[in-house]
């Protein structure tokens, strides 16, 4: 079972969602547009319905601005395009979007039905600013992101193509969870829709073992190795105990990570 763009962009906002800095500065973000009131709502609304207000529009639009560029400037990259040429369009068409919501969340909240040019064109043009700001803002942060993050090329294993910046590392483990695989790395650790079979292809040039039908492991990020009655357990870097069943119990002393 292989990737697919719907698969990468829902990993991604999964990982951004899952990041505090960005919980916190989006929750911040709609208090403060809340307590301040523009666009008229400090007008029409309250206090605490002001802020619920804020803090949904927030939400929304950076879950759909995110969603959406993601997708349309992955899909466009692979046909051919720039990144910084794909984010044009891509961040336009998540304004129109967004136009929508805005639009259908004001309606809920103002009664104040989408109709005539004034207003929705008003609301057209701030949303495509605003996306292609963001966007453009968010390519410039990637492009100078700390190099630490590697990008996959021919040392590098391709698998790492499938993680969120923020956790590519070196590998130490792949382990089978339901139909994922719990990619573990130095950085951080990413459950993927994926065969355990297809991962391990793309650990190269990592030197790596499977030990069991549900665990692989990086050979250099193995601390120590014991044995647990006919079978063996291999302890990681990062703590914790992989098992190696009996069927691959030889293949881990030829490695020379057990001694015979």
């Amino acid at each position: 079972m292989t990737d697919n763009p719907l698969q990468s962009t829902k990993r991604e906002l999964h990982a951004l969602v899952g990041n505090r800095r960005v919980v916190v500065g989006l929750c911040a973000a709609g208090v403060i547009a809340g307590i301040s009131g523009p666009f008229g709502t400090a007008e029409h609304l309250r206090l605490a319905p002001r802020i619920a207000y804020w803090l949904v529009l927030v939400w929304i639009t950076f879950l759909t601005g995110t969603s959406l560029t993601g997708s349309l400037i992955g899909a466009l990259a692979r046909r051919g395009t720039a990144p910084a040429l794909a984010a044009l369009p891509a961040a336009l068409l998540a304004g129109l979007v967004i136009t929508a919501e805005v639009a259908l969340l004001n309606w809920i909240v103002f009664d104040l039905p989408p109709s005539g040019w004034p207003y929705i064109g008003g609301l057209a043009l701030n949303g495509m600013v605003i996306s292609v700001i963001i966007t453009g803002a968010a390519l410039l942060l990637d492009a100078d992101g700390p190099a630490a993050d590697p990008a996959p090329g021919p040392d590098l294993p391709a698998l790492l193509d499938r993680m969120p910046l923020d956790k590519r590392g070196p590998l130490i483990s792949l382990s089978v969870q339901d139909h994922y695989v719990d990619i573990v790395t130095t950085r951080g650790r990413e459950m993927l829709l994926l065969r355990l079979s297809d991962a391990i292809r793309e650990t190269q040039p990592t030197p790596g073992l499977q030990v069991h039908r549900s665990h692989w492991v990086a050979l250099d990020q193995v601390s120590s190795a014991r044995r647990d009655g006919a079978r063996a357990v291999l302890t990681m870097s990062d703590g914790r105990d992989i098992p190696v069943s009996r069927s691959h119990v030889a293949a881990v002393k030829e490695a020379g990570l057990f001694p015979g």
